[in-house]
């Protein structure tokens, strides 16, 4: 995909009034499963790689490895092949002093890779330490070059900046994505301190886009890291706001969601005899006997999973009691059949969702349980006496 096929479809996302999503990764599976999801554009950086390692992504800044080499290899072979669809970044270490940059860029091109980002970037350093790279040559600069020279061979180009200044030298180099970097992404704050920092973050940011929108009001402004670890704080940091138009993640999409789902799934296992006996999974495979009678069974089982395909003889063979006994049981306790039951939840449940104004009638038909629009039109007439667009229509007249 090139640079204009790319941008084309960021601007066409942004006219839809979506958002535009990248995922910084190191490992395939992650690649895979974000572009299948809708990432617009797979990162490659090195501090993914180490975060499949178990280290931190501080680890991308220490002398470990060369960052070229590991984004080249691990990316080439296990990403690049992998997602065809969606573009994928190099994460190029512009201040490597063993390459010459116009002619590894064109490397990076020939390779697959639809673009390229200044990662590691000196922004991320400060102090003593910074000026001491600077005097030596190790500066912000070279990333900006490498910047522009990958906008001249026609690649797709993401800039990591940390003030105005930086944001206007990466505009004037090319960079179609101007994404302000946060710091790294910041763990343990709760509370109060969360939206102070929140705050802060999204402060910073507009002060780097105001600058973007005197000198090129159109280029796309994303932003990345800090104290914006989970959709919720990227949707404050969206809120009141026309300029933020996308969200980058490394450890947001990669390391925080494994860390969690790995802990919660090791400690199920681990504590196999003490699970939760609320938990309905558990009283379906332990016996429904033990905890309540057949009927409220079926009733609970239908409330959990109306939205979903329910067969009635599945839940007799769960029961562990023929299908005529259970349907029996059920019409003399409720007083219909199980059929016509689940028809007056479902078209229950659909009215209710009816209320949500943003919701389309095909999208309420499928909530409850009806991917076919056209039967659940017939169905929802029946029982509610008018149709699904006039039982809406007599909701907003009420109001």
């Amino acid at each position: 995909m090139n640079r204009t096929a790319i941008l084309e479809r960021l601007h066409s996302q942004l006219h839809e009034g979506n958002h535009i999503i990248g995922v910084s990764t190191g490992t395939g599976i992650t690649a895979k499963v974000a572009a299948q999801s809708g990432a617009d554009f797979i990162l490659m950086l090195n501090s993914g790689k180490f975060r499949q390692m178990g280290r931190s992504s501080l680890a991308g800044f220490l002398p470990f490895c060369n960052s070229n080499d590991m984004v080249m290899d691990f990316a080439s072979r296990e990403i690049v092949p992998l997602v065809r669809d969606t573009p994928v970044l190099f994460g190029l270490n512009a201040n490597d002093p063993t390459r010459e940059m116009a002619g590894y860029i064109k490397d990076i091109k020939d390779r697959g890779f639809a673009g390229v980002n200044n990662y590691p970037t000196v922004g991320l350093i400060d102090g003593l330490f910074r000026e001491a790279l600077e005097e030596d040559g190790i500066s912000y600069d070279k990333e900006v070059e490498a910047i522009r020279l990958a906008h001249r061979q026609e690649l797709f180009t993401v800039a990591f900046v940390f003030d105005e200044f930086q944001a206007v030298q990466m505009l004037e180099a090319g960079a179609d994505v101007i994404c302000a970097h946060l710091g790294l992404t910041e763990g343990g704050l709760l509370g109060a301190r969360k939206v102070v920092s929140l705050e802060a973050a999204k402060a910073k940011a507009l002060r780097i886009f105001v600058a973007c929108g005197q000198l090129k009001p159109d280029v796309i402004k994303m932003i990345y890291g800090g104290p914006v670890k989970t959709p919720v704080d990227v949707q404050y940091m969206y809120s009141n706001n026309t300029q933020i138009m996308g969200y980058i993640g490394g450890s947001a999409f990669e390391r925080i969601p494994s860390e969690q789902s790995l802990t919660a799934i090791t400690r199920d296992f681990k504590r196999l005899g003490k699970l939760n006996e609320d938990d309905f999974m558990v009283k379906m495979l332990s016996g429904i006997t033990r905890h309540y009678d057949y009927v409220e069974f079926v009733k609970e089982y239908v409330a959990q999973n109306y939205s979903d395909e329910v067969v009635f003889a599945d839940l007799a063979k769960v029961a562990h009691v023929s299908r005529s006994y259970l349907s029996s049981l059920f019409k003399k306790e409720v007083g219909c059949s199980f059929q016509a039951y689940l028809v007056n939840f479902r078209i229950n449940k659909a009215a209710t969702l009816l209320q949500a104004p943003q919701l389309q009638l095909s999208e309420v038909a499928a909530m409850a349980g009806y991917p076919d629009y056209a039967q659940f039109s017939k169905m929802f007439k029946k029982l509610k006496g008018c149709s699904p667009k006039r039982y809406r229509s007599n909701l907003n007249t009420k109001t």
